[in-house]
């Protein structure tokens, strides 16, 4: 069975990408610093944070300054994805985006310090759609930007 996921490019106090999946009747979420990789030797931090809406997959715009999460917001990349193995610390699934393909694992860290753990690794397979020459380009142009302000 097919889901959907998003991955949305946040412009917020600090650069981070948000990978988005659509499990159950939310979109289980993670910002990750260093955005999305290709390759499978970089591993990426990813920080879950709180579900947000189904309806929240297309949302693109400009969050409001004095608002958590300030700052513009566009669609990175998107598409669906087949979720092959859902346990409490590891996630494995096939993406079918239009710059994300083939296999990733989110696996969780064992937690540091006090509170709920919320850091995981978002790991690329080595499979036939693998880039070692992966280069992260952002979504968000001038023209873009004009977009979201009118």
């Amino acid at each position: 069975m097919s889901y959907r996921f998003v991955v949305h490019e946040h412009h917020a106090s600090r650069l981070h990408f948000d990978f988005r999946l659509e499990i159950g009747t939310v979109l289980k979420s993670w910002a990750i610093p260093k955005g999305v990789s290709m390759n499978p030797a970089e591993k990426r931090l990813a920080v879950e944070v709180e579900d947000h809406p189904l309806e929240y997959i297309h949302f693109e715009g400009i969050i409001p300054e004095g608002s958590y999460g300030a700052g513009a917001v566009v669609i990175w990349d998107e598409g669906e994805f087949e979720l092959l193995e859902a346990t409490a610390n590891k996630l494995s699934f096939i993406l079918h985006g239009r710059l994300l393909q083939g296999g990733f694992t989110l696996r969780k860290l064992k937690p540091r310090g006090k509170g709920p753990p919320k850091d995981w690794l978002l790991i690329k397979k080595n499979d036939e759609y693998a880039n070692r020459d992966w280069q992260l380009e952002l979504a968000l142009t001038q023209e873009k930007r004009k977009e979201l302000i009118e």
